[in-house]
Order: C-alpha cells, then structure tokens, then sequence
C-alpha cells in the first residue's frame, strides 16, 4: 500500500467531522487544503486564533496541528486529540497534497 492509500485509511478518522467533496460538515472541507490559506473556507466560523494566525497549509503546519491540535491553535474548536505516529502524519499529510492537486 502506498503512502497516499495508507493516508486515505488514517483520514478516516477525520470523516466524522471533515469533508473532502466540499461538503458541509462540523468541521471546515479538506479538499484543497495543501497550499490553502489557514482560516480561509468561507462560510466556516473558524475559532478566533485560528481566523487570525494567517499562513498557509503546508506540510510543516498541517503535521504541527494533527499531532497536536490544541497545542498548535490554542482555542481551536477541533475536539480530536491528534495522531501519534509520524507514519500516520505522513500519510495522513500525503493524502491531503493528492487531494489539494
């Protein structure tokens, strides 16, 4: 299984909340988020540190926040805890880039 299948598998544990399709859901749409501006799904109420700490979504950001969410966005609305492994990140963050193309 290559990284990108390995990180469909982990992004399951994101699907309870997040949409790839631009869909609605609890949480902002995850298709084109590689390369996107942190904060910037329209129509989404982002937390307030998260609307205001501008950037973009890049491997480096998006791995920082999913090992720990809370820690990276202090005051995120994300309830998830965060992954642990870095295979995991790695996919996870690999699967993200396929999408964001």
């Amino acid at each position: 299984m290559d990284l990108v299948e390995t990180g469909e598998r982990v992004f399951r544990k994101c699907q309870a909340c997040h949409k790839t399709d631009g869909g609605k859901a609890a949480g902002p749409h995850l298709d084109g988020v590689f390369g996107r501006e942190i904060g910037a799904v329209e129509g989404f109420k982002y937390s307030g540190t998260m609307a205001e700490m501008g950037g973009v979504w890049d491997a480096e950001a998006l791995q920082a926040f999913l090992a720990k969410p809370r820690d990276y966005v202090k005051g995120t609305k994300m309830a998830f805890a965060g992954l642990r492994k870095q295979e995991e990140l790695d996919a996870v963050t690999e699967y993200l880039k396929s999408i964001s193309q």
